[in-house]
C-alpha cells in the first residue's frame, strides 16, 4: 500500500546523499518533496503540515547542516517524526481482572469489522485465551452467518441469541460466557455506509450496556481523506480505545491510515495484511516506519520464524548440525518460508528488499518452490537421504519424473551443495565452541557466507545464488545504503 509513498520519499534522500553538504535551499528543496508526497498518499493536509514544519525545524539546526553526514541525519529525523506520527510505542491490548473481558468493535459497514473479530477471536485464542463471538449486526443480510461460519473454521463459537436486539445479544452473550467459561466476549456490531444518528446511538447504547473493557474501532485503510471525519465523529461518541486498520494489504494510496493517529489522539493497534485468520498483526509503529523508508522489517522476519518453528523443527536443526543436510530438509525449508508469507514478503521485509521488488517489476516467480519440490518428490528416498549420490543417470530420471530438465536438477543439487557446506562450516565452529576453542583456530577474519534459499537461485538480476546479494545481508558484501543504515541504526541506540 505504501509503495509509492516509499519510492517517493527515498527518491528524495537519494538525491541528499549525492550532496556533500546541505544547503538551507535543499532542505526546503526536500521538504517540499516530502510534503508532496505525502499529500499524494493522501494524508490529511493538516497532519502534513505539522509533520513537514516539525521535521523542516529539527532539520535546521546546526547539528545536521554541519554535520560531515547531514543526508544521513535527515533521514534519520524523517524516521523519528514518522514513527512519532504513527503513535511512538506498540499499544497493547489491556485486559481487566473481570471474566469475561469485553471488546466491542465498531465502525462502517464495509470496514472489515466482522473478519476483524475474527481475526482478533484468532490470535487470543493462540494466546490461550478462550473468546466467544457476539453477532450484533441484525441489519446486514446474512451477517450473523457469515461470523457463524468464520467463527466455525478457527473453532470459536458464535453467539447469536434472538438475532433482532443488538443491545439485548450483547448483554446475553456475556451471560453465555459465564456459563461456558469463555474469558473474552468480542461483540461485533452494525454498520452503516456513512455515520447516522441510528447507528451511532446503537453502538453508544451497547457500550453503556456491557461496559467493554476495550473499544476498538476497524477502519478501512482505503478509505482515504473521509477517513478523518469518520473516526473522529467515532471518537467523540463512542471514545473507543484503539484502531484496527483491515487491508492494509491493498493497493490504494494509505495515507489516511496515517493520519488516524495524529487526528485522534487514539493508538494503532492492529494491523491486517491479508484475508486469512492469522494476517491480525500487532502494530509496531517504529517497524512500520522504517518499511515505509525501505529499511525494512528485520526483527518481524525473527518474529515469523519463531512463530512457524516447533518443536519438531528444533529437533530437525539439531540433526542437520549432527548429520548433514538433506533434500528432505531443503523440502521442509521452502514449506517454511510459504508458511512465513512467500519470499515475496520476506524480501518486502528487508532492507531495500522492497525496491528491488519494484525493480523486478513487482512479482517473485514463486513457481521454482513447486518444480523444485516435485524434483525432490521424483528422488527415491535413499537419494533424499544421501544426495550425494546422485549421478548423471540419476538426474535424467528425476527430470523425467518431474517434468523438469537436467539443468534444473543440477541448479538444485548446486543450491543443496552450498547449504551443506554452511552445515558443515556451522557445525564446526560448534565443536571448537564446545572444546572450547571458541573458534581461536579458525582461519581469522573468515565470514561464514549465507548460501542462497531453496529456488531462490535463478532470480534475475538478485546477485547468484543468494537473493539477499545487493541488499546488505549476509554474504552480500553490503554497500552504500546499507552502511548509511547500520551507522543510522547505532545513532538510534545510542540516542
Amino acid at each position: 500500500m505504501f509503495e509509492s509513498l516509499s519510492d517517493r520519499l527515498n527518491s528524495t534522500f537519494d538525491r541528499l546523499r549525492g550532496k556533500g553538504k546541505l544547503t538551507e535551499a535543499d532542505i526546503t528543496s526536500a521538504m517540499r518533496d516530502i510534503r508532496m508526497a505525502l499529500l499524494e498518499a493522501d494524508v490529511n493536509f493538516k497532519v502534513v503540515k505539522d509533520f513537514v514544519a516539525k521535521t523542516k525545524e529539527r532539520c535546521m539546526t546546526a547539528e545536521v547542516m554541519e554535520s560531515l553526514t547531514p543526508a544521513q541525519n535527515v533521514v534519520k529525523i524523517v524516521l523519528d517524526e514518522l514513527t512519532e506520527l504513527l503513535g511512538s510505542t506498540e499499544s497493547k491490548l489491556v485486559f481487566s481482572s473481570r471474566i469475561p473481558n469485553v471488546i466491542m468493535l465498531v465502525g462502517l459497514q464495509g470496514s472489515g469489522k466482522t473478519t476483524a473479530a475474527v481475526k482478533l477471536a484468532y490470535l487470543l485464542k493462540k494466546q490461550g485465551r478462550s473468546p466467544l463471538l457476539a453477532a450484533c449486526d441484525v441489519y446486514r443480510p446474512a451477517a450473523a452467518d457469515q461470523l457463524a461460519t468464520l467463527g466455525g473454521e478457527i473453532g470459536v463459537p458464535v453467539f447469536r441469541g434472538d438475532g433482532a436486539h443488538p443491545v439485548q445479544i450483547a448483554q446475553d452473550a456475556i451471560r453465555e460466557a459465564v456459563a461456558t467459561m469463555r474469558d473474552v466476549v468480542i461483540v461485533d456490531t452494525a454498520g452503516r455506509l456513512q455515520i447516522d444518528e441510528q447507528m451511532m446511538q446503537e453502538a453508544v447504547d451497547i457500550k453503556r450496556a456491557v461496559k467493554p473493557d476495550q473499544v476498538l474501532m476497524v477502519v478501512d485503510a482505503m478509505t482515504g481523506q473521509d477517513i478523518v471525519n469518520v473516526v473522529s465523529t467515532f471518537a467523540e461518541r463512542t471514545d473507543f480505545d484503539g484502531v484496527i486498520i483491515s487491508k492494509l494489504d491493498g493497493d490504494a494510496r494509505g495515507g489516511g491510515a496515517l493520519s488516524v493517529r495524529a487526528v485522534t489522539g487514539k493508538p494503532i493497534k492492529f494491523v491486517s495484511m491479508g484475508e486469512k485468520p492469522d494476517s491480525l498483526e500487532t502494530f509496531h509503529p517504529d517497524r512500520m516506519a522504517k518499511r515505509i523508508l525501505g529499511m525494512g522489517d528485520v526483527i518481524g522476519i525473527i518474529e515469523k520464524a519463531q512463530e512457524a518453528a516447533d518443536a519438531e523443527t528444533l529437533a530437525s536443526a539439531e540433526r542437520m548440525l549432527r548429520d548433514g543436510f538433506t533434500m528432505n530438509d531443503m523440502l521442509e525449508q521452502m514449506k517454511a518460508v510459504k508458511k512465513m508469507g512467500g519470499m515475496k514478503g520476506i524480501l518486502g521485509m528487508l532492507p531495500g528488499g522492497q525496491k528491488m521488488l519494484n525493480q523486478m517489476g513487482g512479482n517473485l516467480d514463486e513457481s521454482i518452490f513447486a518444480r523444485n519440490e516435485a524434483m525432490i518428490m521424483s528422488m527415491t528416498k535413499e537419494e533424499r537421504n544421501r544426495p550425494s549420490i546422485i549421478n548423471g543417470q540419476r538426474r535424467a530420471r528425476i527430470a523425467r519424473g518431474s517434468g523438469t530438465t537436467p539443468a534444473d536438477v543440477n541448479q538444485l543439487m548446486k543450491q543443496w551443495g552450498e547449504m551443506n557446506k554452511m552445515m558443515g562450516r556451522v557445525r564446526s565452529m560448534a565443536n571448537q565452541a564446545a572444546a572450547g576453542k571458541k573458534g581461536k583456530k579458525g582461519k581469522k577474519g573468515k565470514k561464514l557466507r549465507m548460501p542462497g534459499i531453496p529456488g531462490m537461485g535463478n532470480l534475475g538480476g538478485m546477485g547468484g545464488a543468494n537473493p539477499f546479494a545487493g541488499m546488505g545481508a549476509p554474504g552480500a558484501g553490503g554497500g552504500s545504503e546499507m552502511d548509511m543504515l547500520r551507522e543510522m541504526e547505532r545513532q538510534l541506540r545510542n540516542k
